[in-house]
């Protein structure tokens, strides 16, 4: 075998292991880029369902104008949040307003028992089980990728095509704060 062979042999060998990582790496953007819609259709379906739920409550509880604002205000910073971080720390926000809102409601009876804040609860559950679902999928797409990107021979290739690292979806500290504080209601 001539050496120019065997050279143009390995020259091939390389661009076909280049090709390989590249389509890899293209096809895991691609999972991040498709569970990043999934988490924003239900974080989006979600926050369509939050002013029904503060209507409802208004007609039962229409002087906790501050409760029912807080989630207002929330819900507003959650739409306006563009970055899968920016999303994270403003859906913690949310989910600790509307922890205060449920609180809230454990207080009058008649609210509790209304069938249209029930439904509401119990829609506002279910998207929130799919939400944490896409969340997960979510992080373990970006995981699965952000490894790929930067294990070597991948992270040759990544940095040669500007692949660039994706944050997870995480509420940060002051997201979990938020969360694992009891809500206070006052009366």
């Amino acid at each position: 075998m001539s050496p120019i062979l065997v050279i143009l042999a390995a020259i091939v060998a390389i661009v076909g292991f280049v090709i390989l990582i590249y389509n890899g790496l293209v096809m895991k953007r691609q999972r991040v880029n498709q569970a990043f819609a999934d988490v924003d259709v239900q974080l989006k379906q979600r926050q369509n369902l939050i002013p029904n739920l503060v209507e409802t409550v208004k007609g039962y509880a229409s002087h906790e104008k501050e409760t029912l604002d807080a989630v207002i205000k929330a819900r507003n910073a959650a739409q306006a949040a563009s970055t899968p971080g920016e999303m994270s720390q403003a859906e913690g926000m949310l989910t600790a307003s509307l922890g205060k809102l449920f609180a809230l409601a454990e207080a009058y009876p008649d609210l509790k028992a209304n069938t249209n804040f029930l439904q509401l609860q119990s829609e506002l559950s279910a998207i929130e089980d799919k939400l944490a679902a896409a969340r997960r999928f979510y992080n373990s797409a970006v995981q699965d990728y952000n490894t790929s990107r930067e294990q070597f021979p991948g992270s040759i290739v990544a940095g040669m095509f500007n692949f660039e690292g994706r944050e997870f979806f995480d509420v940060g500290v002051e997201g979990r704060e938020a969360l694992s504080t009891v809500p206070e209601v006052k009366f």
